[in-house]
């Protein structure tokens, strides 16, 4: 088994971190958006996950 690619992520109360698992679905023949259901490991709930750019991330620290 290869390794996995890891996508960084932020979810609805501003938290970041990586996730192994970032599926890109559709439903029926449209896309549903970037976003994505993923349970944050900071809050401990499911909340609506988007992508960031690590070096957009970076700068705003």
């Amino acid at each position: 088994m290869g390794s996995m690619e890891r996508t960084v992520v932020r979810c609805a109360e501003g938290h970041v971190f990586s996730t192994a698992s970032f599926p890109l679905q559709q439903l029926g023949s449209g896309r549903i958006g970037p976003g994505r259901l993923i349970r944050c490991p900071r809050c401990a709930r499911l909340r609506h996950a988007v992508p960031v750019a690590v070096a957009a991330e970076l700068e705003q620290r």
